[in-house]
């Protein structure tokens, strides 16, 4: 059965889209001034990478939950790199997951990016059909200063 998702980008002026979501959420996207556009909204290839901290981050946290890991804090930070030439494609992603929480095992995190990667986030596995993604974390025990 298809879980069909649907946008709707309208143009608002120079080259930025009003773009809203079927479950009736708006994000504005632009492009950078010498590109056309008045910079008021985070690029589409941007939003890639959004979509990837977003569906790994989820994934990773509801599966670290249920291994009852106590986590009080979660970042994720994305590098993307990218070819020079057009299509301008991704070929290098790093994920970092920084976690916060008390006694937060190592092969517990280990094993939920995994899942995610192998399994759960549809933004990863589209990604890696262009970009080598590599995925890094790192636990401070709650109360340590990192």
């Amino acid at each position: 059965m298809a879980n069909d998702m649907t946008v709707r980008a309208r143009l608002e002026a120079g080259m930025r889209f009003d773009v809203e979501t079927g479950s009736g959420h708006h994000v504005i996207l632009d492009a950078a001034e010498h590109n056309g556009g008045q910079d008021s909204g985070p690029r589409p290839m941007e939003m890639l990478l959004v979509a990837l901290a977003g569906c790994a981050g989820m994934d990773i946290l509801s599966i670290l939950l249920k291994k009852r890991q106590d986590v009080t804090g979660y970042e994720v930070r994305i590098h993307g790199e990218r070819v020079d030439e057009h299509p301008r494609v991704f070929v290098h992603i790093t994920v970092e997951h920084i976690f916060t929480g008390r006694t937060i095992r190592p092969e517990a995190v280990e094993r939920a990016i995994e899942l995610t990667e192998d399994r759960y986030c549809g933004a990863s596995a589209m990604l890696g059909k262009t970009a080598k993604l590599k995925h890094t974390f790192l636990i401070t025990e709650e109360g340590e200063r990192s």
